[in-house]
């Protein structure tokens, strides 16, 4: 499984590549919104992490340009945010398929909820994924 980290903080880029790795999953890194736009659309990961307060295109852009292109509208985005979370309703109406908050002391110490997190999004796609095999299968 290949996961795409989208953070402008080269720390948080850091700090997540080193988890995500650690748990045996493969990374990609963009440090913008257009970088993560075209690294998805040139190398379709299986699931994105996308902070939302970032340069050249914010968050919330790259969410919605993301779902709206047919190649890329399936991959599942959780978004990550040190925003209050009254923003999770929204960010879940854009298309998100999670919410991340990051902490003040560190993204390193919510690793286990972030990667359970990961876990979740992963297995309901792969259902989702199935379920319309199955049923483009049926006669």
């Amino acid at each position: 499984m290949k996961i795409l980290v989208v953070d402008d903080s080269k720390l948080q880029r850091w700090a997540l590549q080193k988890i995500l790795e650690k748990a045996g999953y493969a990374t990609m890194i963009a440090a913008d919104g257009e970088q993560a736009l075209d690294l998805t659309r040139r190398d379709a990961p299986d699931l994105i992490l996308l902070d939302m307060i970032l340069p050249r295109l914010d968050g919330t852009a790259v969410l919605g340009a993301l779902k709206n292109d047919p190649k890329t509208t399936d991959i599942p985005v959780i978004a990550l945010t040190g925003l209050s979370q009254k923003n999770e309703s929204r960010l879940m109406q854009s298309g998100a398929a999670g919410f991340y908050h990051k902490s003040e002391s560190g993204i390193e110490e919510g690793t286990g909820s972030l990667l359970e997190l990961i876990r979740t999004v992963l297995t309901e796609r792969r259902w989702s994924e199935r379920q319309r095999q199955l049923a483009n299968a049926a006669p």
